[in-house]
């Protein structure tokens, strides 16, 4: 077997895993898993550990995240963790996650390992490392009272809220991957012709192609795609209107594929949170979600979309290129929650 054959099987024995799990994790809460896992990975650091990854739940920091290569970040990387501390780590990963997300995610992180290759003649570039992303608890986790935690490094930042038990508040939630497309075997990185966040990618374009003419008129917001999502590293999301088409106006196949784009995002997340997201955008009326287009409407060129609801916001961009210099084969995707990230609305 091929080491390409090797990793398309793990991604569909993951994905399969993931699919029967999936129900059995729906029975369980995420915010009990995160609790349990949190306190393990507390529980095995020292004390200079423990002072570099946990904050007080009201702490400013709290609110500070990016997806770009920071020479430093909040929290304790896991270059600095032993095994035990590392598994602890990854547990709670897997705990805000679903078994598609988290494979998504370690598939971020070894995209480390291609851009390190590409980029080892690069003076005073970033790091490169498949281990400096950063885990940070807020609060004390337990069963009752506030606490949060998150995960962060180059193109992946996840920050939970968890409030007596419950997730309250899972945004911003950053998953990207340069590149897109994998265009060289490396070792120990996803295999050539890997798409992290292909399904993502290809939804829009289908979506985009199902629309005619007069919907493109009203879907289509511009013809160039912007350099990238917005308002990354803000405390905040942009505080903007909807543009685009309104779900409303689109015909059944049509807002099939946009549930089918939206469930794809939710699907990432552990069961609990994906269904509570999913039944937000329900609640708040799935007529009044609008998808903008702008761009190229093929691969290669840049291109970006945007799905906007009253309690949401999701951008998908793909409008830089790789560090082999492949054109639009860099992808950003962020979700938000438009009533305010980091639990602040609640």
């Amino acid at each position: 077997m091929t080491r390409s054959m090797r990793f398309a099987f793990i991604g569909l024995l993951v994905i399969s895993i993931g699919a029967a799990a999936y129900g059995l994790r729906s029975l369980r809460s995420s915010g009990t898993d995160m609790a349990a896992s949190a306190q393990q990975f507390v529980s095995l650091l020292d004390t200079p550990q423990r002072q570099r990854a946990t904050r007080a739940f009201d702490d400013l920091d709290r609110l500070k995240w990016h997806f770009i290569p920071l020479a430093e970040r909040k929290g304790l990387q896991i270059k600095d963790m032993d095994a035990a501390q590392r598994k602890a780590a990854y547990s709670l990963l897997q705990a805000g996650l679903s078994q598609i997300g988290y494979y998504k995610a370690r598939q971020i992180m070894s995209l480390e390992y291609i851009l390190r290759e590409l980029e080892k003649t690069r003076a005073g570039g970033p790091i490169r490392d498949p281990e400096r992303y950063y885990f940070t608890i807020y609060g004390l986790p337990g069963p009752k009272g506030k606490w949060g935690w998150s995960a962060e490094g180059h193109h992946l930042s996840l920050n939970f809220v968890v409030d007596d038990g419950k997730v309250v508040s899972y945004t911003p939630s950053f998953l990207g991957s340069n590149p897109a497309t994998v265009q060289q075997d490396i070792a120990s990185a996803p295999s050539k012709g890997t798409r992290v966040l292909g399904r993502e990618e290809d939804l829009g374009f289908e979506l985009l192609a199902a629309l005619d003419a007069d919907q493109r008129k009203t879907a289509v917001i511009a013809a160039k795609a912007p350099h990238d999502v917005r308002g990354g590293g803000d405390a905040q999301p942009p505080n903007t209107p909807p543009a685009g088409l309104a779900a409303a106006d689109m015909q059944p196949a049509q807002s099939k594929l946009l549930r089918s784009l939206l469930e794809t995002y939710c699907g990432n997340m552990a069961a609990d949170i994906g269904s509570a997201r999913l039944a937000e955008i329900e609640q708040a009326g799935f007529d009044k979600v609008y998808f903008a287009w702008a761009g190229a409407n093929h691969p290669g060129i840049g291109h970006y979309y945007r799905v906007q609801g009253p309690t949401f916001v999701l951008e998908f961009c793909n409008t830089q290129p790789d560090s082999a210099g492949n054109p639009a084969n860099h992808v950003h995707t962020l979700w938000r929650d438009t009533r305010g990230d980091f639990g602040l609305h609640r």
